[in-house]
């Protein structure tokens, strides 16, 4: 059984892992190759192209790549047409992996979509393309299903793979450990620590007792981030690909909207979302979304859970206003609005997304 893929976000690569996981432990002969992270590396993919060369995000920065984006899934599209593969699947990245799916569909290649895009949110009108490129759409969250079927899109709900991985605590004790967790791209990571660690400062001097720690998704911005932390004069601890170990045993985090945030909930962290996009892309997107929220959380409960500063709101200043807010108050009630969506997500997601994967490659 011979399995294309292609994941263009770490959150994609984290998730598509899982189910690479699941897949070669239902049949080890399965062979899986495409456009890949480590993690998916590590799962037993073969990586034929690496997820960070498409890992961008933005309306402005996605153009400054745009030529070496459409050469890449060119060439996707060329090798897998080549070597056909028994199914194609896009992980995440819609409007990268949309094309390819449909141009191989047209070649008779199955093709299936892990992780529906937020058509419920924004952008509607994806749904044609959709139903163009993907025979099939895997479903992380219930709501999704209810909106394809509107417009007869095959699709299945199949809880979410973060959901087996991450277990909520229990009894857990406080420790003063603030979780900073801006991003994983270069653009969202530089226009949000610096607003992170001024939030820091001022929650420092309010309170000493504070442990503040940076994680980051790789090291690629190791260098700058460690200057920068020391140019503000503060005692914070950096680490790599370890964001949820410590968000275990952290109070608070102040976390990039983002697949982030629903990790942070899984575990049962309280938490501020901030966002900052370039001043075109958010003008875009404000024209375009749809929904009240930006937070996964928030989207699921369908009500505010968690403080959302986007933009200007997303300063130092307004940052540590509501991380104050939030650490001087009860916090019962928002853990168990996070076990409620754990309880949601949990149906063994990896592996009914294999089941379903194998059952779809042999109909």
């Amino acid at each position: 059984m011979k399995i294309a893929i292609s994941a263009v976000e770490t959150s994609g690569d984290l998730i598509g892992a899982s189910v690479v996981s699941a897949l070669k432990a239902q049949d080890n002969n399965i062979h899986i190759q495409g456009l890949v992270g480590n993690k998916m590396l590590e799962a037993g993919c073969v990586q034929l192209w690496n997820t960070k060369r498409v890992n961008v995000m933005g309306f402005s920065e996605v153009l400054k790549k745009l030529p070496a984006l459409l050469k890449l899934r060119k060439t996707i599209i060329t090798h897998f047409s080549t070597n056909k593969p028994d199914v194609f699947i896009g992980v995440d990245g819609p409007d990268f992996n949309f094309v390819i799916e449909r141009e191989l569909k047209q070649q008779g290649v199955k093709t299936l979509h892990l992780i529906s895009p937020s058509v419920w949110a924004w952008r509607e009108s994806r749904v044609k393309k959709i139903k163009q490129s993907s025979d099939l759409v895997l479903c992380l969250f219930p709501f999704e299903v209810d909106f394809y079927q509107k417009y007869n899109q095959r699709a299945v709900f199949v809880g979410h793979p973060l959901a087996q991985c991450l277990q909520p605590r229990d009894s857990y004790q406080k420790t003063n450990n603030i979780l900073l967790m801006p991003g994983s791209r270069k653009s969202e990571i530089t226009r949000l620590l610096p607003e992170l660690l001024i939030a820091a400062k001022i929650m420092a001097q309010q309170n000493s007792n504070f442990n503040f720690h940076l994680a980051l998704a790789d090291d690629e911005l190791l260098g700058w981030a460690r200057s920068l932390v020391i140019d503000a004069g503060l005692n914070i601890d950096i680490s790599t690909g370890d964001a949820h170990q410590c968000a275990s045993v952290s109070d608070l985090a102040l976390v990039a909207s983002g697949t982030a945030t629903l990790e942070l909930a899984l575990i049962g962290v309280p938490m501020v979302v901030v966002y900052k996009l370039s001043k075109f892309s958010y003008f875009i997107a404000a024209k375009m979304v749809k929904t009240p929220y930006v937070s996964l959380p928030n989207i699921i409960a369908n009500q505010q859970l968690v403080p959302e500063l986007i933009q200007k709101q997303a300063n130092g200043k307004n940052i540590s206003q509501h991380a104050m807010s939030i650490l001087n108050s009860d916090t019962t009630a928002l853990t168990q609005a996070f076990k409620k969506i754990h309880s949601q997500l949990d149906l063994n997601a990896s592996e009914e997304s294999a089941r379903i994967i194998r059952k779809f490659i042999n109909e």
